[in-house]
């Protein structure tokens, strides 16, 4: 490819500075560029041509690539093809590959093995996984990565959340408009693992992932480039409901759209893990083996008097790994239970605690303050 007079003269000014042919990093770039007081040649870190590594690139050779003295109306035609073929300049994305870090003592349990499956597989099949807050959904899916070894791509949706959030735009860079991709058409140039969590807090603006969905080729208008996922690249979503809203008030959840939903295959109904897993997850975390099963028992009869209405709230796993972590802080049982639960209302959290005292005898529930009616002032 031909190059113009000032691409021209950053070689040449780069040459001088480190030799002919030589790989430069950015760093070197901007020296250059400080150095002959030029703008930054963004033409040369985002055509792969010149890319020879993460971060890296080689200069083009020019020697048998004179500069030929041009007269004007030759000149204005070169500048007019220029014109005609000019793209706008996408930001290079020098980032690290993120694979999630693996937990030692993280237990499987539910959707994992298939959902490993699925990714192990490479193949396209985008996946809905909804239940409860604090059962593992997002963990899963990070763990079920990190054992494998691939990336992860995690965005957070909310009703803010637009196309620009999730496809990338325009930013400015060192005076410079340039287009900076968004999470989705990273993961899918990089054949990632997408993880779009919390997708029921979303809004219509989510639509713009329709044809990502079906794996198809996605045009950026933007930076009037095509992407092609490469291999391995899919989507898994996790919410607290099935994209119909939260009739009890729960969530603060968003009814998606029917065509949305319809392009995930399959969608998995995550549950809590039953005692026995539990168990597992919770042991390394206390050594009393008798507090172990005293929690895991009482979160079940928590969750069954919910199923059945006679508790507005739920013990999570995640908040008996709360209440296990608190235990290692403050060595006192009923201290760490008494901290996480008091996010609940004042006669939930009695609730919980009276029963708790009661699944174990070696406790006490803290007295609650009588209420009174007197007025101190």
């Amino acid at each position: 490819m031909s190059l113009n007079k000032n691409q021209v003269a950053f070689v040449k000014a780069a040459e001088r500075l480190y030799g002919v042919g030589s790989v430069l990093t950015r760093d070197n770039i901007q020296h250059v560029a400080r150095e002959e007081d030029m703008s930054f040649p963004f033409w040369f870190v985002t055509k792969s041509e010149y890319r020879s590594g993460r971060g890296q690139y080689q200069l083009p050779d020019i020697g048998t690539k004179p500069i030929v003295k041009q007269d004007e109306p030759e000149l204005e035609m070169a500048l007019s093809a220029q014109v005609l073929v000019f793209k706008q300049p996408k930001l290079i994305d020098d980032s690290d590959v993120s694979i999630p870090v693996k937990y030692p003592d993280y237990v499987p349990f539910g959707f994992f093995k298939d959902l490993n499956n699925i990714i192990k597989s490479a193949q396209f099949y985008p996946v809905f996984i909804t239940g409860l807050s604090g059962n593992g959904k997002t963990l899963m899916v990070e763990q079920v990565c990190a054992e494998l070894k691939r990336e992860c791509i995690r965005v957070n949706v909310s009703i803010e959340t637009d196309e620009t959030d999730l496809l990338g735009g325009p930013t400015l860079v060192n005076g410079n408009v340039v287009n900076r991709d968004g999470p989705v058409i990273t993961a899918m140039k990089r054949g990632a693992v997408l993880l779009i969590d919390e997708v029921d807090r979303g809004s219509n603006k989510l639509m713009c992932l329709q044809g990502i969905l079906e794996g198809k080729p996605y045009f950026n208008k933007k930076s009037g480039e095509l992407v092609h996922p490469k291999n391995g690249f899919n989507v898994v979503a996790t919410a607290n409901t099935k994209g119909k809203g939260s009739e009890e008030g729960r969530y603060l959840s968003q009814i998606l759209d029917d065509a949305f939903l319809e392009r995930f295959p399959i969608t998995v109904e995550q549950e809590y893990p039953d005692a026995k897993t539990e168990k597992k997850i919770l042991t390394p975390l206390i050594a009393d083996a008798e507090f172990v099963e005293n929690l895991c028992q009482w979160a079940d009869v928590v969750r069954k008097s919910f199923e059945q209405g006679a508790v507005d709230e739920i013990i999570s796993t995640r908040r008996l790994v709360h209440i296990a972590q608190a235990f290692k802080l403050f060595g006192d049982k009923m201290k760490a239970i008494e901290l996480c639960v008091s996010r609940f209302d004042t006669e939930t959290k009695t609730a919980f605690l009276d029963l708790y005292s009661k699944v174990d005898g070696k406790v006490e529930a803290p007295q609650q303050a009588p209420a009174t009616t007197d007025d101190p002032f």
